[in-house]
């Protein structure tokens, strides 16, 4: 007999508060600062590394791979050595888990390298699209067996290494494509030149692939669609500083109109190379007042009688999707979220997710297919019927949809131990701000 998903169950948050959190560091940043670190010659020191699912399950495939790693979690610190490009054991089996960036990052480490290895993955990630990237792979002469679904993990992968000087790959299903080829470029002798096709070649996640690149001295230049990534085994730094995670802190953010508070979350700045930065100029547009402040960004909501709708296109911080799905509701005016068709093919799928649980708890949203997006129609708090949320073991639903149940105090989270992936004490830490009623602020 299948035992029922625990629910976590929202009490409503009291308005007109001054928050204070800590988020752990980004998943995006940390996922490839172990990718180039590992790369790297000589040894590298990262400091805030988040400790969740998807970094623990990296870590575990860099170590079955043969990497000398030192982890410390108290302290979020890993000490990799790297080993200049090459893979210490060149037959190896990893389990990437449910980790994109793992899957995709890893798949190309590999193949660049060549060798025999063994793939697996979680039921959720053998789910998610793979063919795109292991088609290119295979026209540059990489062999795959799939145990399952062709084009899908799980797989064996051989490989002598990959000969091309120019790839073609498309962005439009994911960038972490892109982002793979172009961070294991690098560890060709003669470089590759990689030209990215589809409307997301300008996207964040790209651009902070190649911010990294650069932080950690790869030489790459960009020509429009075109990335020269130079061959460079001598790429390295001692010491790397991981970002608070933004798409953690928008979370937070969100409860600025939402509840009308003021949040401040420690070490997020204007300065952030994560592209979900971008939600907190919508915020400002909503009516709420920012500052840059030495603790990190505050966002200052409590002078808000009502916050309008908007329509935006969030193909650049897509991330947010659901946050912004989870306080449209309750704007003066109704919100169009365009540009977003590919969250399709993420964790979930996402725009059903959302329009489907929307819909059950009392609110107008539908599909708009022309703008690739969808429409959310205002509800007053009455509006909102309780609810249980499915999560579809997706911690970006769980998380966002949370803050419709600290609006209104009908909202349960099926499953909220999702959350593992990327913010694994996410919901302790809205307990703690809910017991800290008197005291203003709480730190994680």
């Amino acid at each position: 007999m299948e035992t029922a998903a625990p629910v976590k169950w929202l009490s409503k948050f009291q308005e007109n508060r001054e928050i204070t959190v800590s988020v752990p560091g980004s998943k995006s940043i940390t996922n490839r600062a172990l990718l180039l670190a590992a790369l790297s010659q000589g040894t590298c020191h990262l400091k805030g590394v988040l400790f969740s699912d998807d970094s623990r399950g990296f870590l575990d495939c860099l170590i079955k791979l043969g990497f000398n790693i030192e982890i410390n979690e108290k302290r979020k610190e890993v000490i990799i050595e790297g080993t200049g490009g090459r893979i210490p054991d060149r037959k190896a089996s990893i389990d990437v888990r449910s980790a994109g960036t793992a899957a995709r990052f890893l798949t190309v480490m590999l193949a660049m390298a060549g060798g025999d290895y063994e793939l697996t993955a979680s039921p959720q990630m053998c789910k998610r699209p793979m063919e795109p990237l292991l088609s290119l792979l295979e026209a540059c002469g990489v062999t795959f067996e799939f145990h399952g679904e062709e084009g899908h993990f799980p797989f064996a992968l051989h490989s002598d290494g990959i000969h091309q000087k120019e790839v073609r790959i498309d962005t439009k299903i994911s960038s972490q494509f892109a982002s793979a080829l172009l961070m294991c470029a690098a560890m060709k002798e003669d470089g590759l030149t990689v030209i990215l096709e589809g409307d997301r070649s300008e996207g964040a996640y790209i651009k902070m692939t190649l911010a990294m690149m650069r932080q950690f001295g790869i030489e790459v230049e960009r020509e429009g669609r075109k990335c020269i990534v130079s061959g460079n085994a001598s790429f390295g730094v001692p010491v790397y500083e991981i970002e608070p995670d933004v798409s953690g802190a928008c979370y937070f953010y969100a409860m600025a109109p939402l509840l009308k508070t003021c949040v401040i979350v420690n070490g997020v700045h204007e300065n952030s190379i994560q592209g979900d930065i971008a939600f907190l100029s919508v915020l400002s547009k909503m009516g709420c007042k920012m500052e840059d402040t030495e603790k990190g960004i505050c966002v200052d909501g409590r002078l808000l009688s009502a916050y309008p709708g908007q329509t935006l296109s969030m193909k650049d911080f897509s991330d947010q999707t659901m946050t912004m799905a989870a306080i449209a509701p309750f704007a003066a005016s109704e919100t169009r979220i365009c540009d977003i068709e590919h969250i399709r093919y993420q964790e979930s799928d996402r725009m059903k997710a959302i329009i489907t649980e929307l819909n059950r708890m009392g609110v107008s949203c539908e599909e708009i297919p022309e703008e690739k997006g969808i429409l959310i129609r205002p509800v007053s708090e009455d509006g909102i019927r309780e609810t249980e949320v499915e999560t579809y073991e997706d911690h970006r639903m769980a998380m966002a949809f949370s803050l419709i149940g600290l609006k209104t105090g009908k909202i349960g989270i099926r499953n909220p131990g999702c959350c593992r992936k990327t913010f694994e004490n996410y919901f302790e830490l809205i307990e703690e701000l809910q017991e800290n009623n008197h005291a203003g602020s709480a730190e994680q």
